[in-house]
């Protein structure tokens, strides 16, 4: 593993401070959030089968906490040469990090471990008493004296890391987040859980753990910190200084032992500066200064040996305490002489340099100075040449050394294999002599004794070897289930942390889309009004241009989208005319705000009804009810748009795919064979198909093959019809969602041969014409203002209304509108259409009312659905504000009007035959007359 990582710029408390434990309680709080439906998220169950655990749930009681102050001694493997080094941990509750020193004496920590996202593991086969904190950064590998340390370490560790999750900083949401706190229960409430006793509690090994606990390894050089020697010699002369405060201390006031540690150790470094002050400058006092602050803070922090003094103690109990502080003593000593001779060398080579400096500064003349200057330059580059000799030499001395040692490395491998071999076969000759001279005594019952014998022996250690591994195992698995239920817990907890953020982003960007539609809508309003000057008229122009300017699928800040959605449709039209950009400039804010604000309300709970009524069905079969009808009208999430709308169509088509199972098939080979008259004109419609939609887009592409093959197959099927122009949509919409050929052919037979009237699609649209004049009564009842106020324009509703009817909606609404409207109308029929028709209207009634011309009020018209934005909104209107609404009423008024249709069609007709005879009469006249001057004129 690595060395040991960077001290931080903020140092913890010391580590031999005694702090009154912090008392902070195991019952964790961990916040849930309900879901604004009231549905509530289903918790996660893991069961793990361990050696040990039985299989129903365990009793939960609150896991003792250990009044010890968590710190100690333990072994840290570091280095390139995996070395063990003793290193003083201790546990730092705010930060949740455990740091580590080289003794307990030290002030200044070598590194830490983050515990806020460690896993905690352990081998059960190696060593005994190593363990591992996994960290995001690396992998610190430790080691205690024995097991049971091992697991006092990792279970504590376990509790410190949940105590700081449970008492960590909440979500905190704004006010401007409580989006139903009207009429929901709160996003986020808080429930105590404790942890469940998924294995024992481990003592505390006494002498091992805490402040008073003393190395199990000696402390030496081997222990040094090569990584951090700053932070060494910090800890070393705070050490020593620490020190012969104490010896001074101890040997001047042996009779004071109350006498505060921080009041003795303040006069002594003083006493030091103000001796020095007379003789040093102001950079060597202010340095002083500050070496003695550090001795005030190393004297408060580490605990004296006066206090150890002061206490009533027997002499043999000091005797050993001031023994063990001699030892510690003497090994410091020995490192502190080791440092001394570096700094003498160090110092010895900065007097050298201050030296011929001093001589250079010296030199009164120029030429002198220059001619020193270069002697120097001369032996620094002589100096540099030796150098690189000796670099060079030293490289081939290296390379000659390893030579060597691989040589002896290979030398020691062989006489090592030849030793092993030597041994084996004296073992072997051992072996066979005992057996020889066993065979000579005994020849029948020693080979059979033998084999029992050695056989019996090997399986008994076996058996023993196989015992401790499950007993290793056993107490891995039940310190997994420990770690891994406590991993959940945090997990969950983040999970609904995320969730309510995820949230609160969701409701900001959707404020955010709303105030930037309506920036925009007061924009145009602006632009539009005549009473601006033309200076205020430029800058709304030149806002405009740069609303204009900026990317529409930058609309989605967190979720970027792309330019289709995942039926191929464009979101954002694209518009030539400025006007008409803002336009859609602004329904895709409003689209994007009413996703947003509908995605945690009303869509995750509807798709969880979908799922659950699905779910309910394995076999796929829906059954018709009153809850199918419900949920079709709130709308299919798109993952089970297909499988519903596949069902409906089999239903409504069953008895004619039932007779001709193979239809389709010998209708496609038809076209193969023979050419329909209608053939010319599909072709031309071909590419008028869905021209916003990617998949219709290239004349080459295979779903205008497809498509083609659908009207064609269908011009055969239906001789009557044919084609007429508005099928190649309603076709086009089939295969996008069904995205089967053959199952949208049968979708376009159910529209027009069993959803639809009769003639609906005929040379004279007469059931088309009659539900326009069904449709105009029925806004005359429903809305009569808006109805009159038309008439009084004279605006034809027909004119608008008829291309609705005729294809359903198909590129009048945008996608999940027209989507949702057809998941009603294949289940319900044309009703939806006079509902959607009516709600249409009904939605944007106040703006047309305040439209008092009759040109304005057809361009209005022309593309006021594709402003529609609120889908929840218009289905609402569609299915209740427009009730009642009853199917016979209007197949009444269907029958009347179509009957009256059909008179006016006669009565026409008779009109045109009696001006096809009279024309035809007044043109023999004409050649008659004609016929008589010709003989007239002979």
């Amino acid at each position: 593993m690595g060395m040991e990582n960077k001290c931080e710029s903020k140092s913890p408390l010391p580590a031999a401070v005694s702090s009154a434990p912090h008392q902070t309680g195991l019952d964790g709080e961990i916040s849930s959030v309900q879901e604004i439906s009231g549905v509530q998220p289903n918790d996660m169950d893991f069961s793990i089968e361990a050696g040990n655990v039985p299989e129903k749930r365990l009793t939960k009681k609150p896991l003792t906490i250990s009044t010890t102050k968590l710190c100690g001694y333990l072994n840290k493997q570091g280095g390139p040469l995996k070395q063990w080094k003793s290193r003083w941990f201790i546990y730092e509750e705010k930060k949740c990090q455990l740091y580590y020193y080289r003794t307990s004496q030290d002030v200044n920590p070598l590194g830490s471990i983050d515990l806020t996202s460690a896993v905690f593991s352990y081998p059960p086969e190696p060593e005994e008493g190593i363990f591992e904190i996994h960290t995001p950064e690396r992998v610190f590998v430790l080691k205690a004296l024995n097991n049971h340390t091992m697991m006092y370490w990792l279970q504590q560790l376990q509790v410190k890391r949940w105590q700081h999750s449970s008492s960590g900083v909440r979500t905190m949401l704004d006010p401007v987040t409580a989006i139903t706190e009207k009429s929901t229960q709160p996003i986020f409430h808080e429930k105590e859980e404790c942890i469940e006793d998924l294995m024992p509690t481990v003592k505390t090994p006494t002498g091992l753990v805490g402040e008073a606990a003393t190395p199990w390894q000696q402390t030496s050089l081997q222990n040094l910190s090569l990584k951090h020697p700053i932070t060494e010699l910090q800890n070393t002369v705070l050490s020593i200084c620490s020190s012969k405060s104490l010896q001074e201390r101890c040997v001047l006031q042996p009779e004071d032992p109350q006498q505060g540690v921080g009041g003795q150790s303040k006069d002594v470094p003083m006493k030091s500066v103000s001796d020095n002050s007379n003789s040093s400058q102001d950079l060597k006092a202010e340095k002083s200064t500050l070496i003695n602050q550090k001795k005030e803070k190393r004297l408060t922090l580490v605990p004296s040996l006066e206090k150890m003094l002061g206490k009533e103690c027997t002499n043999g109990e000091n005797t050993a305490r001031l023994q063990l502080e001699v030892l510690t003593l003497t090994e410091e000593l020995k490192a502190q002489k080791e440092l001394v001779m570096l700094l003498h060398k160090a110092l010895e080579a900065t007097q050298q340099e201050k030296r011929a400096c001093k001589k250079f500064l010296t030199t009164p003349l120029e030429e002198d100075r220059l001619e020193f200057v270069r002697h120097k330059e001369r032996c620094m580059a002589d100096l540099t040449m030796r150098l690189e000799a000796q670099m060079n030499k030293n490289k081939e001395l290296k390379q000659s050394l390893a030579m060597r040692d691989s040589h002896v490395v290979e030398l020691q491998e062989h006489v090592q294999l030849l030793m092993q071999k030597n041994d084996a076969k004296q073992q072997v000759i051992l072996k066979l002599s005992e057996q020889l001279s066993s065979f000579i005594a005994h020849p029948l019952n020693t080979v059979c004794d033998t084999v029992e014998a050695d056989t019996l022996r090997n399986i008994q250690e076996k058996i023993e070897h196989l015992e401790d591994c499950l007993e290793a195992y056993k107490q891995q698995n039940k310190f997994l289930n420990c770690e891994i239920h406590q991993l959940t817990k945090l997990w969950r907890k983040s999970s609904e942390e995320e969730k309510g953020l995820l949230m609160k982003c969701a409701y900001l960007e959707a404020k955010n889309c709303q105030i930037e539609s309506k920036y925009l809508v007061v924009l145009r309003q602006l632009q539009e009004s005549a009473d601006l000057d033309v200076s205020h008229q430029k800058m709304v122009k030149r806002l405009i241009d740069d609303a204009l300017e900026e990317d529409m699928k930058d609309v989605l800040k967190l979720n970027p989208i792309s330019e289709f959605d995942e039926y191929g449709f464009k979101i954002i039209p694209d518009y030539e005319v400025e006007d008409m950009k803002l336009l859609a400039k602004i329904q895709a804010l409003e689209n994007r705000s009413n996703n947003l604000r509908y995605n945690e309300m009303v869509d995750k709970p509807l798709r969880t009804r979908w799922t659950n009524y699905l779910g309910s069905r394995p076999s796929g079969e829906l059954v018709i009810s009153p809850e199918l009808k419900t949920l079709l009208r709130c709308g299919i999430p798109p993952e089970y748009r297909q499988q519903v709308w596949l069902w409906i169509v089999q239903k409504r088509t069953k008895h004619i795919r039932e007779s001709h199972p193979n239809r389709y098939q010998e209708l496609v080979k038809k076209c193969e064979m023979s050419e329909h008259p209608a053939t010319r004109q599909i072709g031309l419609d071909l590419h008028r198909t869905l021209t916003t939609n990617k998949l219709f887009s290239s004349p080459s592409s295979d779903a205008i093959q497809e498509l083609r093959r659908i009207l064609l197959a269908f011009s055969w099927q239906n001789p009557t019809i044919g084609y007429c122009q508005g099928l190649n949509r309603l076709a086009a919409l089939a295969l996008l969602i069904l995205k089967n050929e053959e199952d949208a052919f049968w979708c376009l037979v159910a529209i027009v041969e069993n959803i639809m009237p009769r003639d609906y699609y005929s040379k004279t649209l007469i059931a088309s014409q009659a539900d326009q004049r069904v449709f105009r009564d029925f806004v005359t009842e429903k809305m009569p203002r808006l109805m009159a106020h038309l008439e009084e324009h004279n605006v034809d509703l027909s004119l608008i209304s008829f291309n609705w009817f005729l294809v359903v909606f198909v590129e009048s609404l945008p996608t999940d509108i027209l989507l949702r409207v057809w998941d009603s109308f294949l289940y319900e029929g044309t009703k939806v259409i006079f509902r959607y028709a009516l709600a249409l209207f009904k939605y944007k009634e106040e703006e047309i009312l305040k439209i008092q011309e009759n040109v304005e009020i057809y361009q209005y018209l022309r593309f006021f659905t594709k402003t529609v934005s609120d889908g929840r909104k218009l289905m609402n209107i569609a299915f209740n504000d427009m009730n009642p609404f009853p199917m016979k009423l209007l197949r009444n008024r269907r029958t009347y009007h179509l009957e009256r249709l059909r008179v006016e069609l006669a009565e026409l007709e008779r009109i045109q035959e009696e001006f096809t005879r009279e024309q035809k009469e007044c043109k023999d006249k004409d050649l008659d007359n004609a016929g008589s001057e010709d003989e007239e004129d002979t």
